[in-house]
């Protein structure tokens, strides 16, 4: 089929998985010279590979999902520009779901996700700081100190006394003051800031429905993406003292990756996948320094193959199949259906249940609900 067939020389994504090669070229390509970042990777922090818990569920997560040829068109396009990609479309389409191929497809290591809701604010995404519990840190360790010791009378009894004890009429030396527990163990670097780390090969950062954040999000988003890189104000005003703190990452909060000067920088700017349900409209400087694709709901075609490579079922070869998927896309019409939807029904049908021929109406309606419509 043609979402199969299709291959073209500039392609560095193709969705099929085994890109180690198309990894190499990814990671050799020039990048424009306004993408040109220089951060310098710190030699004692090894990002997560391709092995672990993380690592699998991307994998299983991406490796189901089926591009057509404009969809990798456009992933590859946002790859060599080194930009943002900024997917809409109806939930349920795969958004998120593209993310989890690219990194599984060129073997980028496990995806870092960022949820974005009303409430979140560009801090969440570079780095967590628990200034609370630094301070509360503070006071125990303050508690933890001896008593200072008791001084000896400072009333002598004679002249010869007085002489001997001048040390003694001095107020007795407290201890010294508990020292300021090491900011490092209360900073974290967020999803952003830990794609941001300056490595050799770039992260997947799935931005995840950007549309519902709050109306400053975009714009806070720009001066980061042209930049490559932030400052942490915690470590920057403490630089003089301690030039060079070792912090831990949104994988692994005991990586302890090393910062300088308080501020991270890239060296590949990493694959930012950004997704929108089409709740809200971006500003004009935000689109601009997106690459941009739309999603429509997937065929009978498409659909077809992805039941096959998520599921291992040819659709065309069992007539029961290929009436589901005729299901789904006829309902589909009267109100938006997530592509799952039709996976819960097949793979239900493969356990055997919801078999009786009269249940089939209550089958349909109890898996597949419409998402949007009058009946939703």
């Amino acid at each position: 089929m043609e979402a199969e067939a299709v291959v073209k020389d500039w392609w560095l994504y193709h969705g099929t998985g085994e890109g180690a090669d198309r990894r190499a070229r990814l990671e050799a390509g020039s990048p424009p010279p306004w993408r040109d970042f220089t951060g310098t990777p710190d030699p004692g922090y090894a990002p997560p590979g391709c092995e672990g818990q993380a690592w699998e569920r991307t994998r299983r997560r991406g490796e189901g999902y089926v591009p057509d040829e404009q969809e990798k068109d456009v992933v590859n396009t946002a790859l060599h520009l080194r930009r943002p990609l900024l997917i809409t479309g109806k939930p349920g389409v795969g958004k998120s779901t593209l993310a989890y191929s690219i990194a599984s497809d060129l073997g980028l290591g496990p995806v870092l996700h960022w949820p974005i809701t009303s409430r979140t604010v560009l801090r969440d995404g570079l780095y967590l700081y628990d200034a609370i519990g630094r301070l509360q840190e503070a006071g125990l360790e303050q508690l933890r100190r001896p008593a200072a010791p008791v001084g000896r009378a400072t009333t002598a009894p004679d002249a010869k006394a007085a002489d001997t004890d001048t040390d003694a009429a001095m107020p007795a030396a407290g201890p010294e003051p508990a020292p300021t527990p090491s900011i490092s163990r209360y900073l974290r670097l967020g999803p952003l800031g830990t794609a941001l780390l300056p490595q050799d090969r770039p992260r997947v950062l799935l931005v995840d429905e950007i549309d519902k954040s709050d109306i400053d999000l975009p714009g806070d988003l720009l001066t980061v993406f042209e930049d490559g890189g932030f400052v942490i104000p915690e470590l920057a005003r403490l630089a003089q003292e301690d030039p060079t703190v070792a912090i831990g990452t949104d994988d692994d909060p005991d990586a302890a990756v090393r910062v300088a000067q308080g501020r991270v920088q890239c060296r590949y700017f990493p694959v930012v996948v950004l997704t929108s349900n089409g709740e809200r409209d971006f500003p004009p400087a935000f689109l601009r320094r997106c690459v941009r694709l739309h999603l429509e709901p997937p065929g009978e075609e498409k659909l077809a193959l992805i039941v096959r490579r998520r599921l291992g079922i040819d659709v065309e070869a069992g007539g029961e199949y290929q009436e589901l998927v005729r299901d789904f896309i006829d309902r589909a019409g009267d109100g938006d259906l997530a592509t799952d939807q039709l996976l819960n029904a097949i793979q239900l049908r493969l356990a055997g249940a919801w078999s009786a021929p009269g249940d089939r109406d209550r089958f349909l309606k109890t898996v597949m609900q419409h998402l949007t419509g009058p009946t939703a």
